[in-house]
C-alpha cells in the first residue's frame, strides 16, 4: 500500500531543471535507494518528500498522518547542545519541554525559581503524555550507545551520525529519509547502521554512494538522471547491466535523430528549391525536430583521469620490523612487522580513531615509532591523498590549487590546466572559482586532479571515497587497478576495498594489527573470532545480523557438520560461477529483447543467488570458527 506519491514534480526551470516532471510511489516497508551524480538534485528530492521544500510544480501526496524523519548529510545542532537536547528535538514541542526539564534537573540545586519552572514543565509534560516519550528518548540513547550529557560539538563525525539517527527514530516515523548516512562512518558503524535500518519496519528512502549498503538494504533503486526519475527493480548488479543497455539504446536513437535532423537542415538550406516545393508540412516537421533537439538533455561528460606513473621503485617499498607506537599511553600499534613490495595494494581497516592515519605516517617515515624500525625502499615518488584535504588552499581558485601557472605536465605532455580540470568534470567557470565555494564531492575530485597531476610510484590514499558519486568512484577503482605502482589505501567502503586491495592490515583492538591476504570480505572470512567473555560477565545480546550465528560456548563439529564444512567451498564456487554467468547475460543488451517473463525470471534468480551466497558464507564462517 502506498504511503507517498509524487506526481509531475518539477523544481528549477529551463534546460537544467533539477527535477523535470518526476513522479514515483513508495510503499509501506520498501527500502528504496536514490542514486545519481553529485549535484543531480537527490538532496532536494529528499527535502521535497520531507516537506521542508515545496516544488515549483506538481503534487506530493502523503498518507494521512504520515510521520517523516530525515537524517541530513550534515545534521545541524546548536554549539552548546547536548546529545539529549538533539535527540529529544525529534519529538517537536514535547521534545523541547523534555530537553528543558532535563537541563534544569541538573542545574536546579536549591533555586526556588528553577523549582517553580520545573513544576510548570512537569504539568505540561504530563498533560501531553510526555513521560512516555521521555522513556523513548532514554531507550534510543541506550540503543545507540550515546551519552545524554555529551556536547554534540565535541563528538566525532561517526558519533554525530548516531545522534542524528537516534533523533530521526525517536519519533517512530513511518518514513525514514537518509542522506549519505555512511559518510565519516567506520565499517563497524556502517554494519550497525545496516542492522538498524533492516530492523526498521517503516518505509526507507536513502541516498548513498556505498554500493555494499545498496546491495544489502535496497529493495528497489531509483535513479535521478538529467532531471528524470527511473525505477529499477532488482539488485545493484542488475541495475548496472540494465542501465548500460539503456544508455546504448539512447545513443543509437540520438545518432539516428541527429542524422535525420542534418538531412532536413541540408534540404532547407537549398532555399529556393525548398520554397518552390511548398512542402510546408516538412518545414513544420523540421521546426519540431529543432525544438526536440534543443530540449534534449545530454548526459554530462564522464570523468576521465588516470594516475601518472613515475619510473618503477625498487622491489622493496616498505619494510617495518616489530613496530610499536602509543598515544598518551594507549597502544596504537603493537609489535607489527610487515613488508610491502612493489605492486602491492594494501588496505587498512579499523574503527574511527584506531590509528590508521598514524600508521600510514609511520610506514612513510613521517612519524618515528616508539620501538622497532621502518626502512623505505629506493626511488620512491609518493603521492598522498589526505582525507582532511589539508593540501587544498581554500583562498585560492580551483586552477591555482592544481598548477602554479596555466599548464600542467601530464604523461610528458604539456596541458592547459583548464583542460586537465575538465577531465575531472570542472567546467571552465568552476575552475576559476575559489575552493571555499566547492561542495565535498567537488573538493574530492579536485584533490584527485592535484594528486594525479604528479608522477608517482606509491599512491597513499586516506579515505578517498567520501562524497564521491558512484560513477566517479567506479572510475577511480578502474584507474587504481590499472596503476602499476604500489598503493596504501584507507577506506570504509567495503566494495572499494574488495575491488582494489591485495592484502589488508586490520586494527583488531589494543594495538593489535594483523595482515590478511585479500580485501575486506577475505578479512571477514579469515579473522580470528573475538575472545569469549569471562564466565562471570553478563553475555551480550546477540546481534541481529544474518552473517554470523552467535550463542553460548561453541560446540565441536559433529560428523554431519564436518561433512557440510568440507562441501561448502565447492557449493560457494558453483554459486559464484552461476552468478558470474548470469551477470554476463544480464550485461548483454540482446538480453533485453527477450520475453518479459524470461527477464523477470533471470532477475529473480540473481536475487536468489545473492541470498544463497550470503547464507553459504555465513554458514561457512560459523562452522569454520568451531573446527
Amino acid at each position: 500500500m502506498p504511503i507517498l506519491e509524487l506526481d509531475s514534480v518539477s523544481i528549477g526551470a529551463g534546460p537544467t531543471a533539477l527535477l523535470d516532471g518526476v513522479g514515483f510511489q513508495l510503499d509501506a516497508g520498501e527500502r528504496v535507494c536514490l542514486i545519481g551524480r553529485n549535484g543531480a538534485g537527490k538532496s532536494t528530492l529528499l527535502r521535497i518528500v520531507e516537506g521542508s521544500v515545496a516544488p515549483d510544480a506538481g503534487s506530493v501526496w502523503r498518507q494521512a498522518g504520515l510521520r517523516v524523519a530525515l537524517l541530513a548529510q550534515e545534521p545541524e545542532a546548536p554549539g552548546d547542545a547536548t546529545v539529549f537536547d538533539v535527540v529529544a528535538g525529534g519529538l517537536d514541542e514535547v521534545g523541547a519541554l523534555l530537553a528543558e526539564w532535563h537541563r534544569l534537573s541538573h542545574e536546579v540545586g536549591g533555586d526556588a525559581s528553577l523549582l517553580r519552572r520545573m513544576e510548570t514543565l512537569q504539568h505540561e509534560i504530563e498533560h501531553r503524555d510526555g513521560w512516555r516519550l521521555h522513556e523513548r528518548v532514554a531507550s534510543e540513547l541506550q540503543v545507540h550507545g550515546l551519552d545524554a550529557e555529551a556536547r554534540v560539538a565535541a563528538l566525532s563525525g561517526g558519533q554525530r551520525r548516531r545522534v542524528g539517527l537516534a533523533r530521526a527514530l525517536v519519533g517512530e516515523p513511518d518514513l525514514l529519509l537518509l542522506d549519505e548516512p555512511t559518510n565519516h562512518l567506520d565499517v563497524a558503524t556502517i554494519e550497525w547502521l545496516e542492522e538498524t535500518v533492516l530492523a526498521f519496519r517503516g518505509g526507507v528512502l536513502f541516498v548513498t554512494h556505498d554500493r555494499a549498503l545498496v546491495q544489502r538494504l535496497a529493495t528497489r533503486i531509483l535513479e535521478l538522471d538529467r532531471g528524470r526519475l527511473t525505477s529499477w527493480p532488482g539488485d545493484y548488479p542488475s541495475y548496472r547491466a540494465k542501465k548500460a543497455a539503456l544508455l546504448e539504446e539512447e545513443a543509437r536513437h540520438d545518432a539516428l535523430f541527429d542524422k535525420k535532423l542534418a538531412q532536413e537542415e541540408a534540404w532547407i538550406r537549398r532555399g529556393i528549391k525548398a520554397r518552390r516545393t511548398r512542402n510546408e508540412g516538412r518545414v513544420r516537421a523540421l521546426v519540431a525536430l529543432r525544438e526536440e533537439r534543443r530540449r534534449r538533455r545530454e548526459l554530462h561528460g564522464r570523468p576521465e583521469f588516470a594516475a601518472q606513473e613515475a619510473q618503477a621503485s625498487g622491489k622493496l617499498v616498505i619494510d617495518a620490523e616489530r613496530v610499536s607506537f602509543a598515544w598518551d599511553g594507549d597502544p596504537i600499534v603493537r609489535d607489527l612487522s610487515v613488508r610491502v613490495l612493489r605492486g602491492d595494494r594494501v588496505g587498512l581497516v579499523g574503527p574511527n580513531g584506531a590509528g590508521k592515519t598514524t600508521l600510514l605516517e609511520i610506514l612513510l617515515g613521517r612519524r618515528a615509532p616508539d620501538a622497532g624500525r621502518v626502512k623505505l625502499g629506493t626511488k620512491l615518488e609518493i603521492a598522498y591523498y589526505d582525507q582532511l584535504r589539508a593540501q587544498l588552499a581554500p583562498e585560492k581558485t580551483v586552477a591555482e590549487n592544481v598548477a602554479e601557472g596555466e599548464y600542467v605536465t601530464v604523461g610528458g605532455e604539456r596541458r592547459h590546466v583548464i583542460g586537465w580540470l575538465q577531465d575531472f568534470l570542472f567546467a571552465p567557470d568552476r575552475a576559476r572559482s575559489l575552493v571555499s565555494t566547492l561542495s565535498g564531492g567537488e573538493r574530492n575530485r579536485l584533490l584527485l586532479a592535484k594528486l594525479f597531476a604528479q608522477p608517482a610510484n606509491l599512491l597513499v590514499l586516506d579515505e578517498p571515497t567520501n562524497d564521491l558519486d558512484v560513477e566517479t568512484l567506479e572510475l577511480l577503482e578502474e584507474r587504481l587497478l590499472e596503476f602499476g605502482g604500489t598503493i596504501l589505501l584507507v577506506s570504509h567502503d567495503r566494495a572499494f576495498l574488495d575491488a582494489v586491495v591485495t592484502s589488508t592490515l586490520a586494527f583488531e583492538g589494543d594495538g593489535v594489527v594483523r595482515e590478511y591476504v585479500g580485501g575486506y570480505a577475505d578479512w571477514l572470512r579469515q579473522r580470528r573470532p573475538p575472545p569469549a567473555p569471562p564466565a562471570s560477565s553478563k553475555p551480550a545480546a546477540p546481534a541481529r545480523s544474518a552473517r554470523a550465528e552467535q550463542g553460548g560456548a561453541a560446540k565441536k563439529l559433529g560428523f554431519k557438520e564436518q561433512r557440510e564444512l568440507a562441501e561448502l567451498p565447492a557449493r560457494i564456487e558453483a554459486l559464484e560461477r552461476e552468478q558470474a554467468e548470469l551477470n554476463a547475460a544480464l550485461s548483454d543488451p540482446a538480453f533485453y529483447a527477450r520475453d518479459a517473463a524470461e527477464q523477470a525470471a533471470a532477475n529473480a534468480r540473481m536475487a536468489a543467488l545473492s541470498a544463497d551466497l550470503e547464507a553459504a558464507y555465513a554458514r561457512w564462517e560459523s562452522l569454520d570458527s568451531r573446527s
